[in-house]
This record gives C-alpha cells, sequence and structure tokens, in this order.
C-alpha cells in the first residue's frame, strides 16, 4: 500500500476506521487521502436552509460546498490520526458519493480503499442499493469495509 482512500462520513465508525488506516498507513509508510463527499440533495438541503435566513446574505454555491466537505475531512483527519507520523490529503467532492470517491481514487492513484457501510436485509440492499458493495465492484483493488448495524453520529 502506498497511498490509501479513506471514505470519511459523519459516524463514530467511520473514525474508528480512519483510526486504524492511519496506523496501516504509519506502519507501511504510505499517505491517506480523505475524501467527503456531498450529495446533490445534501447541497441543495443546505442552501435551501440558507436562503430562508432572514435579514442574512449568505452565498452557498458549488465551490462552498466543496470546501466545506474538504474542510469536514480535514478536521476529521487533524482529530483522529493526531499522533501518528502519517501525510494525509483532504479532498471534498460533490455529487453521487461512488462516482466522487472512485474518480479521486484514480485522479490520486489510490491502491486501497478504506469504507464504512450499513448492515441491510438483502432487500434492502435491492431496493435501496449499497454503496460498499459499488465501491468493492468497482474499484481496482484491496477494498477494507467495516459494517455497522446503526450509525452513530460522530
Amino acid at each position: 500500500m502506498e497511498r490509501a482512500l479513506v471514505v470519511v462520513e459523519a459516524t463514530a465508525a467511520t473514525k474508528d476506521l480512519l483510526r486504524e488506516a492511519g496506523e496501516l498507513a504509519t506502519g507501511v509508510g504510505a499517505e491517506l487521502i480523505l475524501v467527503h463527499v456531498t450529495t446533490e440533495d445534501e447541497y441543495a438541503d443546505r442552501a435551501d436552509a440558507l436562503a430562508k435566513i432572514p435579514d442574512v446574505d449568505v452565498s452557498y454555491d458549488v465551490t462552498r460546498a466543496r470546501d466545506g466537505a474538504g474542510q469536514f475531512a480535514r478536521d476529521v483527519g487533524n482529530e483522529v490520526l493526531q499522533g501518528l507520523d502519517v501525510d494525509f490529503r483532504a479532498i471534498g467532492r460533490l455529487g453521487d458519493k461512488v462516482d466522487e470517491v472512485l474518480a479521486v481514487a484514480d485522479e490520486f492513484n489510490c491502491d486501497h480503499l478504506f469504507v464504512t457501510g450499513r448492515q441491510r436485509s438483502p432487500t434492502g440492499k435491492a431496493i435501496f442499493g449499497d454503496r460498499a458493495q459499488r465501491l468493492i465492484l468497482n474499484f481496482n483493488g484491496p477494498v477494507t469495509v467495516t459494517t455497522v448495524t446503526e450509525e452513530t453520529p460522530a
């Protein structure tokens, strides 16, 4: 492993996974790329909410959404990787989570992917899809997935 990509979400499970990825990267001298993706729906909801605040002129555009996503990944990285001797870059993206994660992995030539998933029934997977499964099937390299039954906010 030379460069690993860690998908950063707002869950305690993500922090645990990032810590493990950081310790592994430290041991082998690898670099970490941290990515947080804001979906189009999340972007629209945030923009609508900010537009409804009276007497405040807040501009929330695509650039701010990407910057905010990158800052979130950076903040989580600084918190979780503190004390480890590992280099990391934080990237923020806007769009489909799977598509954007794969694009970042390709852009930075990542050779390992770390992602959290949710435990779902086969019916739930069929109806709602499964991001972790799509990443496993489409990433060209090893993928480490941890699953949780409940997503606990970080």
